[in-house]
């Protein structure tokens, strides 16, 4: 199982390098190609679009061999990636962004598909910390890559970065076939299992579940909405440049690092429910302590946003692993994907909208959501304390499968 966790963070860190450097690297490209901001920054939506499309590539997942299907993804991408070699000019940019759509797909599989292939590689025990880990290894390749990436683009220009790009899924495909996965006996789906809604009934039907994956798009929503008034507070209130921003994106960098490597022991004491009540109350946090016109609060909020989002996701990832059966783990893992990532699309233009009101009134309110969605969870009348994760087997061997409305 060791051998495994190891194997699942390297892949987490060559996938989280070449997704973040060639992220930053298309939108500079079609900058650079077309002199058009507008154009740049619809690379990055056409990369956030397809995970509306969750429910329904996550179940792919769960009609074919879930590591056979990533691995054929990761080489797939690689292959769209060797494509953008052809770029010489403004002729091909669309060429960019048709493959930055197919990043965004392939981010709805893969994430999908390693929420699937975890609790087949690794014991009930072990899911939190590796999911911790994984979150950390991301986040510190976020920090390298993009100014590895932005460098190498100027020295050697786009195609440069496409080779290295593309050198990385085709090593993790490799990765994924050193797994080794425990060999059960896999459950059929049933026929009302098949149905677009299954995802969405299966991550309903439990608790754990149901609370975690609402606290993370909640947190994740919220920090889509602030993103505005974070860049106003700077720029604004503070009357620092705009390169301040990144020794705000470092410092949330680093909570998040710190963030990922403890949070798997909190869900193996607390459970994920507390987990990712924590994850949210801290983010309300970072959100109030921006407020104060101060510049050294506004980089201790960063570190604490960045421990607060993760907690938050991976409380929600680990619940799904561990209370939704087998047989439709991938369209579940895609239903939550899309229900945690969905509402970032709509409210980061709200928040671009509400900071006319000004930065502090934006940034309360995303406390005040953020809050209330968290003493909705802990006051809930009559509600059962939720089951460790770490103390019994996978909540669907021991409860069952749950209906399918």
């Amino acid at each position: 199982m060791r051998r495994n966790a190891g194997l699942f963070v390297a892949i987490s860190l060559l996938s989280g390098f070449g997704s973040s450097a060639m992220s930053l690297v298309a939108g500079i490209w079609i900058l650079d190609l077309t002199g058009s901001t507008g154009l740049a920054a619809l690379a990055g939506l056409c990369v956030y679009a397809p995970v509306l499309a969750g429910p329904w590539l996550g179940g792919l997942l769960d009609r074919a061999s879930r590591r056979s299907l990533v691995m054929a993804v990761n080489l797939a991408l690689a292959a769209a990636l060797l494509s953008l070699l052809t770029v010489r000019g403004p002729g091909q940019t669309w060429l960019i962004f048709l493959v930055s759509c197919a990043y965004g797909v392939s981010y709805v599989l893969i994430d999908a598909g390693e929420t699937a292939l975890l609790p087949s590689a690794l014991s009930p025990a072990e899911l939190g910390d590796v999911n911790g880990w994984r979150a950390s290894a991301q986040e510190g390749m976020k920090l390298v890559a993009p100014l590895a990436g932005a460098g190498l683009y100027a020295w050697h220009g786009g195609h440069a970065v496409v080779l290295l790009s593309a050198a990385m899924p085709v090593l993790v495909a490799l990765l994924y076939a050193a797994v080794r996965l425990k060999q059960t006996p896999p459950d059929l789906p049933t026929e009302r299992q098949r149905g677009l809604r299954a995802g969405l009934a299966v991550l309903l039907a439990q608790r754990a579940t149901r609370v975690t994956v609402a606290l993370a798009a909640v947190s994740i929503a919220m920090s889509g909405f602030t993103t505005a008034a974070n860049y106003a507070m700077v720029t604004g209130t503070l009357g620092l440049p705009t390169t301040f921003l990144g020794v705000l994106f470092s410092a949330q960098g680093a909570g998040s690092i710190i963030g990922g490597l403890i949070v798997g022991r909190l869900i193996a004491r607390w459970g994920p429910v507390t987990v990712g009540v924590a994850g949210t109350t801290l983010f309300a946090v970072s959100c109030l302590v921006r407020c104060l016109p101060w510049w050294p609060g506004t980089v201790a909020a960063s570190v604490i946003a960045g421990i607060g989002l993760p907690w938050a996701l991976v409380a929600a990832v680990t619940a799904v692993q561990t209370h939704t059966p087998t047989a439709v783990l991938g369209r579940v893992a895609g239903t939550a994907n899309t229900a945690m990532f969905g509402p970032i699309v709509l409210a980061i233009p709200l928040g671009s909208a509400a900071v006319h009101l000004g930065d502090r009134p934006t940034l309360v309110a995303a406390a005040a959501i953020c809050l209330a969605s968290t003493v909705g969870v802990a006051y809930r009348p009559g509600r059962q304390r939720e089951e460790e994760p770490t103390s019994k087997s996978r909540g669907h061997s021991a409860a069952g499968s749950p209906t399918i409305a």
